[in-house]
């Protein structure tokens, strides 16, 4: 079976190994383009593409297959018998769907049809989700639509981050993935269609979506911490200054109405935390980094800098 793998990020790289170990023939990898990173803005390849190459793999890299009927043309004459995309990062146009005699499979970072899009993992610990996991699917012209392969799950512990689920995640894809080419090379796939009144979406995450709202829930701003961590970090500001939260902890939730402080009020600083009152609870903090600052314990700022100390007000 000839297989073109498309993708991009860390997050695609165990999926390609696997089809790689497994020996499966991948005669080609399709990522996006390298791009400018750093202070010196130098040229980096995606992980997907340094992989490929240290595989010995034939790299295309278009701007925009939608765009790009020579590349699409490429691939219609490398005649592949099936197409897998790992976090790609473009919609495929309906003339590369239409290439593979076996279609092409998608492996996706959520429980379809909860979280379609672009950030399921950084969203499913944002909304305090408790499991998520890996659905695989067939490719279709809509965002992540197509009728589900294989499922499997995995738990999210309360103080998990983003980055630490996207880990496990990426190694639970690449499993899925396999399990699902075998159960196709067997004839054993069942394709089940999305129920359209249980899909949510899950949009790309920016700066922006790690400005705290103090009057919020307390859960529902460790969640953000934890959801926007490692990129782009929860934060807000102390006298103009912005500050990044790295870890925290949710404190005095039972029976706490919030109004014992005003939300953002700092209501406690020692060696161990900081405690921040919210709309409901308080948030414990561990870890901040000021602005371009290293990242430091509360109190380790707080001993050079007048601005963070009990009854001060983060906005």
């Amino acid at each position: 079976m000839k297989i073109i793998f498309m993708g991009t990020p860390d997050f695609a790289v165990p999926s390609l190994k696997a089809l790689v170990e497994n020996q499966y023939n991948v005669i080609c990898v399709v990522t996006q383009k390298d791009r400018p990173k750093g202070r010196g803005y130098k040229l980096v390849p995606p992980p997907v593409k340094e992989y490929a190459l240290e595989q010995g793999i034939m790299v295309l890299q278009p701007e925009r297959l939608s765009r790009e009927p020579e590349t699409i043309e490429k691939i219609r004459e490398l005649n592949p018998d099936l197409v897998v995309t790992c976090a790609f990062g473009q919609i495929l146009p309906d003339s590369l769907l239409a290439i593979p005699r076996y279609g092409t499979i998608n492996v996706h970072g959520s429980l379809l049809p909860k979280y379609r899009g672009a950030a399921p993992i950084q969203w499913a610990v944002i909304n305090g989700e408790t499991k998520t996991g890996i659905t695989t699917m067939l490719t279709d012209s809509g965002l992540d639509t197509g009728d589900m392969l294989l499922k499997s799950e995995i738990e999210i512990p309360e103080d998990m981050t983003a980055g630490e689920l996207h880990d496990r995640m990426s190694l639970l894809g690449a499993e899925t993935l396999i399990q699902t080419i075998k159960k196709l090379e067997e004839g054993t796939l069942n394709p089940v269609p999305q129920d359209e009144g249980q899909a949510t979406l899950a949009p790309r995450i920016t700066k922006e979506t790690g400005k705290i709202d103090w009057s919020s829930h307390a859960r529902d701003i460790h969640n953000l911490v934890r959801g926007t961590t490692p990129w782009p970090g929860a934060y807000t500001f102390i006298e103009g200054k912005r500050v990044r939260i790295w870890r925290s902890a949710v404190l005095d939730l039972a029976g706490d109405t919030g109004d014992q402080a005003f939300p953002g009020t700092i209501t406690g600083l020692d060696q161990e935390s900081m405690r921040i009152s919210t709309g409901k609870g308080v948030l414990e903090v561990f870890e901040i980094q000021v602005e371009s600052g290293k990242r430091m314990t509360p109190y380790q700022y707080a001993l050079g800098h007048d601005e963070l100390r009990t009854g001060m007000k983060l906005t």
